[in-house]
């Protein structure tokens, strides 16, 4: 596994992140081979949310941990918050406030390493959001701050009043998924590929040194797209990569991400040992830049 220091951070940060939204229904032994295969992977970044499970995924963890204290030195722990049952926003004092509570409750931990800010609030106002980091950091309660689904302006928004620089930008990516790419190769046409969705979020993260997490590489809109024979011309590009550098199809998605030169740190989902370290054998590989426009093309996307 290859490691590095997000920009802003002392963290030596795997690169590639486990997400944990799937934990709440694991069995304690399932749930001890997932994160023992993480880590024995050198996967030592962990993606959480006080939303998945209702909860129960942030209380499962942090039963691993009782079970596990000496892991809690092996890992960087990341949360998020922001969002109410799926209904609406709040980034106001109070909720920030007793959500970073109850995710360090939940984990029992006494502190969190990342706190992202997981969907904008467009009632935010961003001097609130500013002090509580501010008491959250001089509390040791959190230690780094960023934003997930965010876009430039936004994130500047925020910025002009948060102290603390915002690290990481969650954001979907993957060879199904390249809105981030799009724009940015259909300068100045007028097809629909160009239509600029995100404010240009890729350049602008290259810009200021904030590092993009992808989530869902796996997805396009009807699912994963890894065997679906609605993507099939995608899946032989990317076993054609698999094949030539002897890692499985997901490995050959993850590698594609990483060859982009934007500083990217991609989350994978898989509660499955077997799949877990057979993706993180892509922190090694290197595609060509060929390779990398091949797949680009496979999915579907074109070029001007």
């Amino acid at each position: 596994m290859e490691y590095f220091t997000p920009e802003g951070t002392e963290v030596k940060a795997s690169r590639i992140a486990q997400g944990c939204m799937r934990i709440a229904g694991l069995s304690d032994g399932e749930l001890d081979a997932m994160i023992g295969a993480d880590l024995d992977a050198g996967i030592n970044f962990f993606d959480h949310a006080d939303i998945y499970g209702r909860g129960r995924c942030e209380e499962k963890f942090g039963e691993y941990l009782r079970r596990n204290p000496s892991a809690r030195g092996r890992m960087y722990i990341q949360t998020k918050c922001g969002i109410i049952n799926g209904k609406r926003y709040d980034f106001t004092e109070k909720h920030l406030t007793e959500s970073v509570e109850g995710s360090l409750r939940r984990l029992g931990v006494e502190r969190i390493d990342v706190l992202l800010l997981h969907r904008p609030d467009t009632l935010c106002e961003p001097e609130t959001v500013a002090e509580v980091f501010d008491r959250l950091h001089r509390d040791g309660k959190v230690r780094y701050f960023g934003v997930s689904n965010h876009n430039p302006f936004q994130i500047e928004l925020l910025q002009k009043y948060v102290g603390h620089k915002l690290v990481f930008d969650q954001m979907q990516f993957g060879p199904a998924h390249t809105g981030m790419i799009d724009a940015g190769l259909h300068v100045n046409m007028t097809d629909r590929a160009s239509v600029m969705r995100d404010g240009m979020t890729l350049d602008y993260c290259r810009l200021h040194g904030i590092t993009i997490q992808p989530w869902s590489p796996f997805r396009a809109k009807a699912g994963s797209y890894l065997g679906s024979p609605l993507h099939g011309r995608l899946n032989r590009a990317l076993r054609t990569l698999a094949a030539k550098y002897g890692i499985t199809d997901s490995a050959a998605v993850i590698a594609w991400i990483l060859r982009h030169p934007a500083v990217m740190q991609p989350i994978i989902g898989s509660t499955n040992p077997g799949r877990i370290a057979a993706a993180a054998k892509a922190s090694g590989v290197v595609i060509t830049h060929e390779e990398w426009y091949d797949v680009y093309r496979a999915a579907g996307n074109s070029i001007p």
